[in-house]
């Protein structure tokens, strides 16, 4: 009996979820066993305004440095085993990077051809662009950026994967990109390994999916994972691995020896990070999260197949980073009885004594009740009140404001203490997200002393193709007698930040589950249990394929992660919170998890 060839596949390692993340996992990719690719995300939106930052002290700086270590550490295996290096560290300055790269190559005596990509940055065409037409409105509020009282600092269009493709096609065995959006480094490589055409959506959008899914690194294979009890161990954590077929699906999977976990509810969790509608955008096509299946196949391997993609959108995401003013906080323990006294006697105060709340652009107070009645320690009878204040007045969040503080030490509330951290007022990053008209993009690839520009597909006059999902059957919800419990212990939750919105996204392990939560966490529902974000616009999305619902939240982080007053600045916590509320679940529901 013959049995099948195996699949030609290629096999794309992340190394790198984040600005900061383990600097020996390229390393550890690259010599954990076969990759054909080494990708790394290194930019959120946070690290445009960090990379700014840097810029500002060095004109030659804006890229991420940290990823130019790593090269320098594994340059000489990937050209001996052919493996493509390609990652977005570039961010604010691709060709500076591209240039101490070709530095680095040069001191260790190797050959090797380095690609940079770019065409992102929209600051010196503002004007320009204004004048054509294109207001870079604000998606969340339509106000043009030239109506906003912030000066733009950054503005950054995120590119798609095919001056990726185009580079490797020319024997590129580095790219260095600038602000191409996370599943880019895997969208190009597959398009140029596969030969794949624009317009062969369903595979693209299947690259689209992988490359979403490994783009935070070890999240995909066990970090954050809401049933970290599964998660075998948390030492020495695996970076995920998509082996990707040639009709765009995929097997996500990690180097043996390796701790983590991948699980059909790792990859779902992964999923659901950071997306609103289940219609995922990417310059180069739309894909469908919402068709997709997620199948485990083996000890961490799991396949995800039949993701469906439409054609490229018309419009690519612009990144823009405002300079907001200046900020200072204070944060003040309250011990004890009469806490809501307390917190009222001291802002009060302390507003007073800077003039009133009326001055400043924005202020926030926060009361965070972590005190327990009858307290068993010193730290279980703290409260804390954090106050936020923003200006573009110096004088009015600096050090005054500071002293200010420290002057009521001795006369205001009883058990006065404050935590360390205030300042004499540090300027802040508002981000702007923005859209902005394919036909004003042309990505531009340099290797070898010449320059290709590369349109974005949209602009390319390819026929429309829209898939249209067929509707699918949710089975009627348990009844009969209910428990309470925990949410979190029927449900997981994965959630993240999108520019001043946040997303939750909640997954069932089994069809009955899902069937009840379909049914019972309406939005309003949601609110109820969620009243700290009740005053917020809030759309729910149905992914039934995967058994989950994912939720997103406009404004709730405020202008984003820099100026955000929030605790949680990054939303990385509100899935947590979400699964401890307690509700009245089906007892079937409960036995069925082992909890009744």
């Amino acid at each position: 009996m013959n049995s099948a060839a195996p699949k030609e596949v290629l096999r794309v390692a992340n190394c790198s979820g984040f600005y900061g993340d383990r600097l020996t996992a390229a390393r550890e990719m690259v010599d954990g066993g076969p990759i054909d690719v080494l990708t790394g995300d290194y930019l959120a939106e946070l690290t445009m305004s960090i990379l700014y930052g840097q810029r500002l002290k060095d004109e030659n700086k804006g890229y991420v440095g940290t990823f130019l270590k790593q090269v320098k550490d594994v340059i000489s295996d990937c050209l001996e085993k052919d493996i493509k290096i390609i990652s977005n560290a570039g961010g604010l300055n691709p060709k500076g990077m591209a240039e101490e790269m070709q530095t680095i190559v040069d001191e260790l005596g190797l050959k090797a051809k380095i690609a940079y990509i770019d065409g992102d940055d929209l600051m010196p065409r503002l004007a320009d662009l204004k004048s054509q037409g294109a207001d870079l409105n604000n998606i969340e509020n339509g106000t043009a950026l030239s109506d906003s009282k912030n000066p733009p600092v950054t503005a950054n269009a995120y590119l798609g994967g095919w001056g990726i493709r185009h580079a490797l096609d020319q024997g590129a065995d580095i790219v260095i990109c600038p602000r191409v959006t996370d599943a880019a480094v895997v969208i190009g490589p597959a398009a140029w390994k596969f030969n794949w055409s624009r317009d062969n959506y369903d595979a693209l959008a299947g690259a689209l999916a992988a490359g979403h899914i490994i783009e935070c690194g070890t999240q995909t294979c066990g970090g954050n994972y809401a049933f970290f009890q599964e998660v075998p161990s948390f030492s020495n954590m695996g970076f995920p691995i998509a082996e990707i077929e040639e009709d765009g699906s995929f097997t996500i999977t990690k180097h043996p020896g390796t701790g983590g976990l991948v699980s059909e509810g790792t990859v779902t969790a992964q999923l659901l990070y950071e997306i609103s509608s289940p219609a995922y955008k990417n310059p180069d096509v739309i894909g469908h999260f919402d068709t997709m299946k997620i199948e485990q196949v083996g000890d961490d391997r799991v396949r995800v197949s039949g993701c469906r993609g439409s054609s490229a959108p018309a419009t690519h995401k612009v990144c823009v980073n405002t300079s907001g003013g200046l900020r200072n906080s204070v944060e003040v323990l309250l011990t004890g009885l009469d806490i809501e006294e307390k917190a009222k006697i001291f802002s009060d105060t302390l507003f007073e004594l800077v003039g009133g709340r009326e001055h400043f652009d924005e202020v926030s107070e926060q009361l965070i009740r972590s005190d327990n009645e009858d307290p068993q320690s010193n730290e279980e009878a703290f409260a804390s009140l954090l106050i936020n204040v923003k200006s573009r007045d110096p004088k009015l969040v600096g050090r005054l404001f500071s002293a200010k503080v420290i002057e009521l030490a001795l006369s205001n509330y009883p058990g006065f203490t404050t935590r360390p951290g205030m300042g004499s007022g540090a300027p802040f990053i508002v981000h702007w997200p923005a859209l902005i008209d394919g036909k004003h993009i042309v990505e531009r690839v340099h290797m070898d002393g010449e320059t290709t520009e590369v349109l974005p597909t949209s602009q390319l006059g390819l026929e429309e193709i829209y898939y249209q999902k067929v509707p699918v059957e949710i089975p009627p919800a348990p009844t009969g007698k209910t428990v309470r419990l925990p949410l979190g212990r029927l449900y997981g939750t994965r959630s993240g930040d999108k520019g001043g919105c946040a997303n939750l996204g909640i997954w069932a392990k089994t069809d009955g589950a899902f069937a009840f939560l379909h049914e019972f966490l309406t939005v309003e529902k949601l609110k109820e249990l969620m009243p700290d974000a009740a005053e917020f616009e809030i759309e729910r999305y149905d992914l039934p394929n995967i058994r989950a619902l994912n939720f997103y939240i406009h404004d709730i982080l405020g202008e984003g992660v820099s100026s955000s007053t929030r605790v949680d600045k990054q939303a990385k916590s509100l899935g947590e919170y979400f699964r401890a509320r307690v509700i009245d679940v089906p007892e079937e529901l409960a036995k069925e998890a082992g909890y009744a």
